[in-house]
C-alpha cells in the first residue's frame, strides 16, 4: 500500500511540472530579429530620442534671441489740468523693430553652446541604442541559457523518475532495503523543486526580453538564434585604445566641456557693452471735451548701447560659477575615461575567464556522464550503493550546467567588451532604428492626441508562428561545441549578435581610424 502511495506521489508531480510547461504555440525569435525590434520600439528609446527635440528647441531659441524682434504696444493715457485748460485722453499704438548688433560675444556663445547640445543629444541617442543592444544580447542569452537549464533540470527529473522506477522493482523483488525507495522518492522531489525554480526563471527571462522588444507582454516565443563559438583574438590595450577614440559618450563629455567654456564665454561677455537698433511708427490719437481732438503719426529710429559699469558684483560671481562648472565638466571626462578603462578590462578579464572554462567543462560533462553511467549499472547489480547514484547524478547536472554557464557567460562577455570599445550598430541595425520616428503608431497617435488621452504603440509581435521546439541534447551541444573549437583552427565563426568583426575592428585599429 505505500509503495503504492508514493508511486502515485511520483505521477502527480510529474503531472504539476508538465502542467508548468509553456503553450503549444510560439512565435519563432532570432537574435537579431530581437535587436531589430528593440531598435524599433523600445519605450525607453523614445523618451531618449525625445531629447534631441528639446535641444533643436534650444538651438532655435539662442537663434531667435539674437535676431530682428518686432513688437507691438499700445497706451492709453489721460491728463487733468487744474487750470481752465480742457482735460484730455491719449492712446498710443507702436509697433518696434529691434535687432541686437552687438553683445560683446554673449549671443554667438549661447548659439554655440545649442549647437554642441544638438550633437551631444544626437551621440546620447545613438549611445542608447548601443546600450539597448547590450541589453537585448543579454536579455536573449540569458532566456537561451534558462532554457538550457530547464533540460537538465528536466532531464535530471527523468533520471531520478527511472531511477525510483527501478528501486521499487528491486525493493519488491526483496534485493533492496526500504531506506532506498524512501532516499530515492526524495531525491525525486527535490530535482521536481529545481524543475520548477528553473521553468520559473525561464518565464521571468522571456519577460525581460519581451520587455525590451516591447511586444505584447504574453506572446510565446521560441528562441531560434544559439550559441556559437566566434573567438575575440584582439589585444585589450587596443580594445581600450579602440573605446577611447571611439566611445560616443566621451565625445559627448567632451561637447559638454565646450560647453560650458561657451557658457563661461557668455558670463563675461556681461562685463562688455551691447548694442540695440530700434524702429518702428508711432500713432497718438488725442481727445479733449469741448475741443477738436487730434491724430498724430510718428516714426522713430536709433540705437542704444547699455554697459553695465557696477553691479555690485554680479557679473563676476556668474563668472565664477561658470569657471567651477567648466572645471568640473573637464573632472567628469577624466572620470569616464577612468571609467571606460576599467569597464573594458573587467569585460576583457570575464570574457577570457569565461572562455577558460568552456574550454574545461566540457571533459567535465563526458567524465560525468560516464562516472554516472558506472555507478548505475553498479547499483543495479547489486554492487553500488544508493549514495553514489545520487553523487553521481548530482556531479552531471552540475557539469553540464556549469557548461551552459560557461557558453552563455562567454557570448554575453563578448558582447560586454564590445559595447565598451564603442562598437557601432551595423548599418541594418541603423536602418531598424530609423524606422522609429516613421511607424505608422506615431501618426495615428498624433492624429487623436488632441480628442485622447495619449496612448502606446501597439506592440509589433513577430508573424511566424509555429509549434515550439525543444532545445538541443547536450550531446549535441557538446558535439557542436568541439567542431567550433576545431574549426577556430582554420577561420573565425561569426555570430549575427556582434555588429562588427573581431577582424575588422583589428583592421581599424592598425589604420588608425576613428569613428565619430
Amino acid at each position: 500500500m505505500k509503495r503504492r502511495r508514493h508511486g502515485k506521489e511520483a505521477v502527480l508531480l510529474m503531472g504539476a511540472m508538465l502542467m508548468g510547461m509553456p503553450a503549444a504555440s510560439c512565435a519563432d525569435l532570432s537574435l537579431q530579429d530581437a535587436i531589430d525590434m528593440a531598435l524599433e520600439q523600445n519605450t525607453s528609446l523614445r523618451i531618449t530620442q525625445k531629447n534631441e527635440d528639446t535641444a533643436q528647441a534650444e538651438l532655435d531659441q539662442a537663434k531667435i534671441e539674437n535676431g530682428l524682434q518686432i513688437k507691438g504696444s499700445e497706451s492709453l493715457g489721460a491728463t487733468m489740468h487744474s487750470s481752465s485748460e480742457p482735460d484730455s485722453s491719449n492712446n498710443t499704438l507702436g509697433v518696434t523693430a529691434s535687432y541686437p548688433v552687438y553683445t560683446s560675444g554673449k549671443s554667438e556663445a549661447n548659439i554655440d553652446s545649442s549647437k554642441l547640445g544638438l550633437e551631444a543629444a544626437k551621440l546620447s541617442t545613438e549611445r542608447s541604442r548601443e546600450d539597448l543592444k547590450l541589453n537585448v544580447i543579454k536579455a536573449y542569452y540569458d532566456a537561451l541559457e534558462a532554457r538550457r537549464t530547464v533540460d537538465v533540470r528536466q532531464e535530471t527529473v527523468d533520471k531520478y523518475q527511472d531511477h525510483y522506477t527501478n528501486v521499487q522493482q528491486l525493493y519488491s523483488a526483496g534485493s533492496k532495503a526500504r531506506i532506498d525507495v524512501i532516499r530515492s522518492s526524495v531525491e525525486l522531489s527535490n530535482a521536481a523543486q529545481n524543475l520548477i525554480k528553473a521553468q520559473n526563471s525561464y518565464e521571468v527571462d522571456l519577460a525581460a526580453l519581451r520587455n525590451y522588444i516591447n511586444i505584447d507582454r504574453n506572446e510565446p516565443l521560441n528562441l531560434t538564434s544559439d550559441f556559437s563559438y566566434d573567438h575575440f583574438d584582439i589585444d585589450m590595450n587596443d580594445c581600450i585604445d579602440y573605446a577611447y577614440r571611439n566611445r560616443k559618450d566621451l565625445l559627448v563629455d567632451t561637447y559638454k566641456y565646450q560647453q560650458e567654456e561657451d557658457a563661461l564665454k557668455a558670463a563675461k561677455a556681461e562685463f562688455g557693452p551691447s548694442v540695440t537698433v530700434s524702429a518702428g511708427p508711432n500713432w497718438t490719437n488725442t481727445f479733449k471735451p469741448s475741443s477738436k481732438s487730434g491724430s498724430d503719426t510718428d516714426f522713430s529710429a536709433g540705437a542704444t548701447l547699455s554697459w553695465d559699469f557696477w553691479d555690485n558684483g554680479l557679473t563676476r560671481a556668474k563668472v565664477r560659477k561658470a569657471e567651477v562648472s567648466r572645471d568640473i565638466a573637464k573632472l567628469n571626462l577624466t572620470k569616464d575615461k577612468e571609467d571606460i578603462d576599467l569597464s573594458v578590462r573587467q569585460a576583457y578579464y570575464n570574457m577570457r575567464e569565461a572562455e577558460k572554462r568552456l574550454n574545461s567543462t566540457g571533459d567535465a560533462v563526458r567524465q560525468a556522464e560516464e562516472d554516472y553511467f558506472i555507478a548505475r549499472e553498479k547499483y543495479r547489480a547489486g554492487e553500488g550503493l544508493m549514495l553514489d547514484i545520487i553523487d553521481a547524478q548530482e556531479a552531471l547536472s552540475t557539469a553540464r550546467l556549469n557548461y551552459i554557464s560557461a557558453e552563455y557567460d562567454y557570448a554575453r562577455y563578448k558582447a560586454t567588451v564590445e559595447n565598451a570599445m564603442g562598437i557601432e550598430l551595423t548599418d541594418h541595425e541603423k536602418e531598424a532604428a530609423a524606422k522609429m520616428l516613421l511607424t505608422p503608431a506615431d501618426t495615428a497617435q498624433a492624429a487623436v492626441a488632441a480628442e485622447t488621452e495619449p496612448v502606446l504603440q501597439k506592440p509589433v509581435t513577430p508573424a511566424n508562428a509555429k509549434p515550439d521546439t525543444s532545445t538541443k541534447n547536450l550531446a549535441s551541444a557538446v558535439q557542436k561545441a568541439q567542431n567550433a573549437k576545431a574549426a577556430q583552427n582554420t577561420q573565425p565563426v561569426s555570430t549575427n549578435a556582434s555588429s562588427v568583426s573581431s577582424d575588422q575592428v583589428a583592421s581599424d585599429l592598425a589604420e588608425g581610424e576613428v569613428s565619430q
